[in-house]
């Protein structure tokens, strides 16, 4: 069927793709566990502007000041949503700011990875998933324990083996709607659907378990929905106006 096709790529070309995964993973947990939600909420919002900023600076990328200012009521709409539970720690926010950082140049070089060596998104992920599990692989003695009860070598139920290898095989659907997205849209663009995924989530969780939701949550909920509206309208506006330019040529 064609479904892939692996493509022969040096892995020195990669291991700084493998290296970031490793630091997103690391940081963005080590965030979750030393801050509360409304703070690693709030910190993950960031990684939007300085994608733009990272694109802007480094790879020479324009925004319109219409797509920059959709982040205003995103952001907006995040720390309405996260605002009581925000509490500051030093090692939190360095946490935070790591991962914010790492995720960043992450979510950028799955998107130019992709182009500058001419791969899809399963043909990089199959370089870049073993590469960053072997990096990992030596760091579990020094966050996991090894034996006893839960550990590592310990006794594994039935049932935690299947939710193990369940959740193993969600994350890697997980990343490889990263890649796709980003191959075949932008860095920008995923993280308007993660902004997008966190309205359905709280809107889910009042829908269809009766979860408690405050007018602040919903004004955020709002406010974070006409952002992601207008990222997309202008958008497409944007291309839209490329595929007219492009037509007019001679």
């Amino acid at each position: 069927m064609d479904i892939f096709a692996p493509k022969s790529l040096r892995p020195s070309k990669v291991i700084l793709l493998a290296l970031s995964f490793c630091g997103f993973v690391a940081f963005t947990n080590l965030s979750l566990q030393n801050n509360t939600i409304g703070t690693y909420q709030l910190a993950k919002a960031m990684t939007t502007p300085v994608i733009i900023v990272i694109q802007t600076v480094y790879y020479r990328k324009t925004f319109s000041t219409k797509i920059k200012l959709t982040l205003v009521p995103i952001t907006l709409g995040v720390i309405l949503n996260s605002y009581y539970d925000v509490r500051f720690n030093l090692m939190g926010m360095v946490f935070a700011t790591l991962g914010v950082l790492v995720t960043s140049l992450y979510q950028v070089w799955v998107g130019a990875k992709q182009h500058e060596l001419q791969v899809n998104s399963m043909q990089l992920l199959y370089y870049q998933a073993p590469m960053s599990s072997a990096f990992l692989l030596p760091l579990l003695p020094f966050f996991e324990p090894l034996t006893g009860e839960g550990g590592i070598f310990g006794p594994w139920s039935l049932q935690a083996l299947a939710m193990v290898l369940l959740s193993g095989l969600i994350a890697f659907l997980v990343n490889l709607s990263i890649y796709w997205i980003i191959g075949n849209t932008s860095a920008v663009t995923y993280n308007m659907f993660g902004h997008f995924k966190f309205c359905i989530t709280l809107l889910g969780g009042y829908v269809l378990f009766q979860d408690p939701l405050s007018l602040n949550q919903g004004l955020g909920i709002a406010c974070t929905l006409v952002g992601i509206l207008s990222y997309t309208h202008f958008k497409l506006a944007e291309q839209e106006e490329g595929k007219s330019r492009l037509a007019q040529r001679p």
